[in-house]
């Protein structure tokens, strides 16, 4: 295993630090209502961010060159060291990763499936040394052209088949992890335009979509929260899981609003033209609230 942040120490709570290596406001022992700030805040680093970004946007391309990135077996490991590496200097006791963002796509679903196994087979030793805990994961249902008009919304029922598959052998990855969490999170599930969309039917299969994933997690025996992140606008005109008030009227449909808890992203509240505040106190309200996926919206 390479090291690659040689000379970096662990990081620690030191609000007199003269260097940059310390926190000084997060002090996880602190107690604050009867609990310690690390049993309030599970913070968790998001690997898509972190280590499969390339540094593009929407006017440019590439600008970083990371020695993992490529589409071989070997890149993908030497991402995980470097990952892992990385975990243990910042003291994260979690991260968070989809199934596209730690393996390189195969030519058949069944090679990526072999490979998502044989990655998350190789976390799995590091997490026990380390100790690290993921705290979710998820399928990427977005990237991939064949999900252009949605996964579970897909007209297509082999894009639908691919999708629902792809989330089971995400759901059982996450469970032999130890996953706390699963999210389902609907990039393309919505629609252009109204010319070509029979939303009563979209929203049916969104809704059957879930349930089978409902079903399949107590099958296997995932004790982790089923969480959907309300997202709007991004890339699609209209999404079906817009905010949280939203999803759980969605949920509310189809008797699912014991079932599911939402993921709350500050980016998607304001794209919902509502602030993060408001989200929160309203999947709060409503008994829906699970975690957060924090970010600065820029």
């Amino acid at each position: 295993m390479t090291n690659f942040f040689d000379g970096i120490p662990t990081i620690t709570f030191d609000p007199d630090a003269t260097h940059d290596f310390a926190y000084r406001s997060y002090n996880p022992e602190e107690v604050v209502m009867g609990k310690t700030m690390a049993e309030h805040l599970r913070f968790a680093v998001a690997y898509w961010h972190s280590f499969a970004w390339e540094g593009g946007d929407p006017f440019g391309g590439q600008t970083f060159l990371r020695p993992w990135f490529g589409d071989t077996m070997d890149h993908a490991r030497t991402k995980a060291d470097a990952a892992f590496d990385m975990f243990k200097i910042l003291g994260q006791p979690y991260f968070c990763f989809h199934d596209a963002d730690v393996r390189p796509e195969g030519d058949t679903f069944a090679e990526s499936t072999a490979r998502l196994h044989e990655i998350t087979d190789y976390f799995g030793e590091k997490m026990e040394r380390t100790g690290t805990k993921l705290l979710w994961g998820t399928a990427n249902l977005f990237s991939n052209r064949r999900y252009m008009s949605g996964a579970a919304t897909n007209p297509d029922p082999d894009v639908f088949a691919y999708a629902a598959a792809t989330v089971k052998e995400c759901l059982d990855a996450t469970h032999k992890l130890g996953g706390e969490n699963y999210v389902l999170w609907g990039g393309r599930e919505g629609y252009e335009t109204l010319l070509n969309t029979d939303m009563k039917r979209e929203r049916q299969q969104a809704g059957r979509f879930l349930q089978m994933t409902v079903d399949y997690a107590h099958k296997i025996g995932f004790k982790g929260t089923i969480l959907i992140e309300p997202k709007p606008q991004e890339p699609t005109k209209h999404q079906y899981d817009y905010d949280v008030a939203t999803v759980y009227g969605f949920l509310k449909d189809f008797g699912l609003e014991g079932e599911v808890k939402v993921n709350i992203e500050q980016g998607h509240a304001i794209l919902a033209g509502h602030s993060f505040e408001h989200e929160l106190a309203l999947a709060s309200a409503l008994g829906i609230f699970g975690s957060i996926d924090m970010n600065r919206n820029d």
